[in-house]
């Protein structure tokens, strides 16, 4: 076999070998949550937005400002009037 031809077989070995490690460690990360273990997703602290008055008020203050408004779509200027 030529010294090639083998660097090639290896490099093919390799590449399935770490293919299918991946395949195995991602497959841990798959699991099925019990309806009453979903309580400590609910709590107030693991939302997007612990604090929805604040996160409102820092909405309308970019919009306002800056004429940015984040997921929500739209424009506008400066002056807030909009």
């Amino acid at each position: 076999m030529k010294p090639g031809a083998r660097r090639a077989g290896r490099s093919i070995l390799l590449a399935t070998t770490l293919t299918c490690l991946v395949f195995v460690v991602s497959l841990g990360g798959c699991a099925t949550v019990k309806p009453w273990e979903k309580e400590a997703f609910a709590r107030p602290d693991m939302t997007w937005d612990p604090d929805p008055l604040g996160a409102a008020l820092e909405s309308h203050i970019r919009f306002s400002k800056e004429g940015a408004l984040p997921s929500r779509g739209g424009g506008g200027g400066g002056c807030g009037c909009n």
